[in-house]
């Protein structure tokens, strides 16, 4: 929503203003003033409504604890991006890694991160904690239906 005002306001508004200097100033001077200010206008609102699209995706949890995986098994809409928020409650590094989804993040104890992964095919895709994957409990599994 706040996308779609900030484009009306520098296709619509800034124009018009445009239009109202011009008259006094000449038409090619203020257009070279007003590029910049309108491509700026439309940038801060691309970032600005950034936020608001990325809260509308599926979130989903895992902690990572000292080489055990919770939960090791995640169902996912397959064909819509979504976001796995990632926990590592131990008390060393993790690193959740999926060699199939070319996903990698490591995680110092304690700390909070996430992944976003883009529309998935239906199908199931391993993940695991690098630091402990000839553990059977570091690894999980997405699903995607």
């Amino acid at each position: 929503m706040q996308l779609v005002i900030i484009i009306i306001y520098s296709v619509a508004i800034i124009p018009a203003l445009g239009a109202r200097a011009a008259s006094k100033k000449g038409k090619d001077h203020m257009k070279q003033k007003l590029r910049p200010l309108a491509f700026a206008v439309m940038a801060a609102g691309i970032i600005a409504a950034a936020p608001v699209a990325a809260g509308e995706m599926p979130v989903f949890s895992v902690e990572l604890k000292d080489g055990v995986v919770t939960p090791n098994r995640l169902q996912v809409p397959a064909g819509q991006t979504f976001k796995i928020k990632l926990r590592n409650a131990g008390a060393g590094p993790a690193e959740f890694e999926s060699r199939r989804l070319r996903k990698e993040k490591l995680l110092a104890p304690g700390a909070e991160s996430f992944v976003v992964i883009r529309r998935l095919s239906a199908g199931q895709y391993e993940f695991f904690d690098d630091f402990y994957a000839s553990l059977d409990t570091a690894h999980g599994t997405i699903v995607a239906k």
